[in-house]
């Protein structure tokens, strides 16, 4: 009895591999910026209420009242640790996103507008909407803006990685 010979399989001819389209990182970009500009303006207006977060409305909130901006008593610095831990977020999430070092300019700059904005910008009673007698705000700016200025400073010590 012979064995039979082996035949060899042919192989299959392969698809042609289809090379995505080349825009598709500059989509990704757009979309990155837009978001990144869509966050600060939440964040930075989270940030802004928080600054003005009195005692007093902390504690009508447990007792029932849902006013808790109409509270009296002392300044709560809930937006100092706030601002740093959003600004951060946000610098990081520009910069990889967008993958360019110029991206912490995006929210860095609308964050400064929109503060600094606020800052000088009067009610129409005549009153500040943050005063210069409210330390939270003032601390709150101060922070803010180096928050930014230190992930700047080290993304130009360590370079984004590239891929």
């Amino acid at each position: 009895m012979t064995m039979p010979e082996t035949v060899e399989a042919v192989p299959a001819p392969e698809a042609p591999v289809k090379e995505p389209w080349a825009g598709w990182d500059t989509v990704l970009r757009l979309a990155g910026v837009l978001v990144s500009v869509a966050a600060t303006l939440v964040v930075t207006l989270v940030e802004l209420e928080l600054s003005v977060l009195r005692v007093g409305g902390v504690t009508d909130l447990f007792h029932g009242d849902f006013g808790v901006w109409a509270g009296g008593g002392e300044l709560i610095g809930l937006a100092i640790p706030l601002t740093v831990g959003a600004n951060l977020a946000l610098a990081w999430f520009a910069s990889t996103t967008i993958g360019r070092n110029w991206a912490i300019g995006v929210p860095w700059a609308l964050w400064t507008l929109l503060v600094l904005g606020a800052a000088g910008t009067r009610t129409a009673e005549g009153d500040y909407l943050l005063g210069g007698d409210n330390w939270v705000a003032l601390v709150m700016i101060l922070v803010g803006s180096l928050t930014f200025a230190v992930y700047a400073y080290r993304m130009i010590m360590k370079p984004l990685k590239r891929a």
